[in-house]
């Protein structure tokens, strides 16, 4: 991106000690692992350093050895790095999985209204008909990645289905803001705030799919993505903390400043590729960089959050420890800013 001044080695630096210090993590197959490694996975992609490839793999290896739990909405996240080291090792053991995941999602996920995704973090009915932000990022992200590998057109159009009816449900119209669920039984989004989090997987995984999918602007569908990333990225901006950061709750001046959130969503920025966006970005590499202690964790990073009742849920959740998603996120975001200047983003449109 043209005018985004920044420090490669320092950079390159910051992601070789992200994703070192990652490794040392004892994460099972779940949500904050995938994130984790789609984080190292895009620090290998942009970088091409074997080292990223070779950490992932051989802990890769040594799960699947273990044996792998049942799948849910949540567990489908770790099949982004599963893609990676496919394509890079051409290993089918890795792209069983990975079907073994689209099998899951296709035939077996719960579902509500119109073929919607329920969001699942286990083998029970953990929240009926319910749509979180999150099921962007864990499972239509992941099914459009295979859909066009594949060439296939049924996966890539339930994926962007996922899309059309998260938007649907979790974006505000007024602000361009998303909420962070949708309780299609009761009809609300339940406490109703604008969860900081939830808006980095909505606009992060939305700026992917015009970068990846051929011929993007054929599918009716995508322009609703377009849209509705445009509006959020628009209201967003204007919630930047002077220290080019977003809080946890984005508009609640008394929440905390939330590092994995102000990831994603500026690694939406970059994605998006809007020269306009640039002072915003700037901001943020700042921000973030400066929260990165020198061991490679990425501090004030929220746990992990259900829908919470009210706004004293969200503000006290602790921001004191090493989180797999943080982690991720921030490696996605650094790798994006080196790779700034190849991105393919969707144009005009």
């Amino acid at each position: 991106m043209a005018g985004l001044e920044f420090d490669k080695k320092e950079i390159e630096d910051l992601i070789e000690k992200i994703a070192v210090r990652t490794m040392r993590m004892d994460m099972t197959w779940d949500w904050p692992c995938g994130v984790a490694y789609y984080g190292i996975s895009r620090a290998f992609e942009v970088t091409g350093s074997e080292k990223y490839l070779n950490l992932m793999k051989d802990r890769i290896d040594e799960y699947m050895e273990l044996g792998l739990p049942v799948w849910t909405v949540n567990t489908c996240a770790m099949g982004h790095c599963l893609i990676t080291l496919y394509e890079a090792t051409q290993d089918e053991k890795y792209w069983e999985v990975v079907m073994s995941k689209v099998d899951y999602i296709r035939n077996h996920a719960l579902r509500f209204g119109d073929s919607v995704l329920q969001h699942t973090v286990s083998s029970k009915n953990d929240f009926p008909e319910q749509a979180w932000a999150d099921t962007l990022f864990m499972a239509a992200y992941f099914l459009l990645r295979v859909g066009v590998k594949l060439k296939d057109e049924e996966l890539i159009n339930d994926a962007l289905n996922q899309y059309y009816w998260h938007i649907k449900y979790l974006q505000d119209q007024e602000t361009g803001l998303w909420y962070h669920g949708y309780n299609n039984i009761t009809k609300d989004h339940m406490s109703g705030f604008y969860w900081g989090r939830a808006n980095a997987w909505a606009s992060y995984t939305m700026s992917r799919v015009g970068s990846i999918l051929p011929e993007c602007y054929l599918y009716p569908k995508y322009m609703d993505i377009v849209g509705s990333l445009e509006e959020q990225l628009a209201a967003l901006k204007l919630l930047q903390t002077e220290n080019g950061l977003w809080r946890t709750i984005l508009d609640d001046e008394e929440s905390y400043e939330e590092v994995s959130a102000s990831c994603g969503i500026a690694a939406a920025m970059l994605q998006k590729g809007n020269p306009l966006h640039i002072k915003y970005i700037s901001r943020a590499v700042k921000g973030i960089t400066g929260r990165i202690s020198p061991d490679g964790r990425v501090l004030d990073v929220s746990g992990g959050t259900a829908v919470m009742k009210d706004k004293e849920g969200y503000r006290n959740i602790s921001k004191d420890w090493i989180q797999g998603w943080g982690q991720g996120l921030a490696l996605t975001f650094l790798a994006g800013v080196l790779d700034c200047g190849n991105s393919r983003n969707d144009g005009a449109l």
